[in-house]
């Protein structure tokens, strides 16, 4: 027996146009979906590698350090009185590993994202009176991590511990060759969240004075404080050399993570 076949329907050519379009619309869709969620971070390596995280793990060992480090830095507004600052490098060390260049106690502090290497430079003002060691240490941490360390810094208020002070970096021959541990006069450190590195600077007299009670830099640029480093404005230094070495890098990493036309 033979079954008879039901005729087949020639296809409508606006039936055929309008599933492509369907087809076209939807692929859309989903291509936009997907496009949105490399814009808005849904995708956690996307967001790495948007936040620049990859890129700025390279960057002790990559970028020349007159990018990293400028030769000068120009502190519109960043001194005492909002007046404006000028800072020279004066020395650079090499890359150096964590237990060299910091205090132990940091060095544990900073267990959780992975300490690999530690870049510094001295930078001197203007008239020469002052020195400030400026230094950016490089983890392996993610953006998880970092945040979690930026919180802890702050809750615990772990970036005004005199115990926890960066170690400066001293140079011969130039003004800061006698600032040791006992020049220290004030400091910050900051976590950053947008790339895995945490960036501090240390100040003090440029002459080698010893300073007994040193401030961290919030309280020596505070109104109406009288300290000697507030006075000489060393928390000016410290956080204004640490801010501009912040944008340097920012910039670096931004370089880094532009896609060519």
């Amino acid at each position: 027996m033979t079954t008879r076949l039901r005729p087949v329907r020639t296809r409508h050519p606006a039936r055929t146009l309008g599933a492509v379009a369907c087809v076209a619309l939807g692929l859309g869709l989903i291509g936009g979906a997907a496009t949105g969620s490399w814009l808005t971070g849904d995708s956690s390596a996307d967001a790495t590698a948007r936040t620049g995280y990859t890129a700025t793990r390279t960057l002790w060992h990559s970028a020349p350090v007159d990018t990293l480090f400028p030769r000068t830095l120009k502190g519109r507004g960043a001194g005492p009185g909002a007046a404006d600052r000028v800072w020279t490098r004066i020395a650079v060390a090499p890359d150096g590993d964590c237990a060299t260049a910091l205090d132990p106690l940091l060095v544990t502090t900073l267990q959780p994202v992975g300490c690999t290497r530690v870049l510094r430079a001295t930078y001197t003002d203007a008239t020469a009176s002052s020195v400030t060691t400026v230094g950016m240490i490089f983890t392996e941490a993610d953006a998880a991590a970092m945040h979690t360390l930026a919180s802890r810094f702050t809750a615990e208020g772990l970036d005004e511990r005199p115990d926890l002070m960066p170690r400066t970096l001293p140079a011969k021959g130039t003004v800061a060759a006698g600032f040791g541990a006992r020049q220290r006069a004030s400091w910050t450190v900051n976590v950053l969240t947008e790339a895995p590195v945490v960036i501090y600077a240390v100040s003090g007299f440029a002459d080698g004075r010893t300073v007994t009670d040193p401030q961290p830099a919030d309280e020596a640029k505070a109104k109406g404080a009288t300290s000697a480093p507030a006075q000489a404005g060393l928390g000016h230094d410290a956080k204004g050399i640490a801010d501009r070495i912040q944008g340097a890098l920012r910039k670096t990493v931004t370089t880094a993570t532009e896609k060519p036309e």
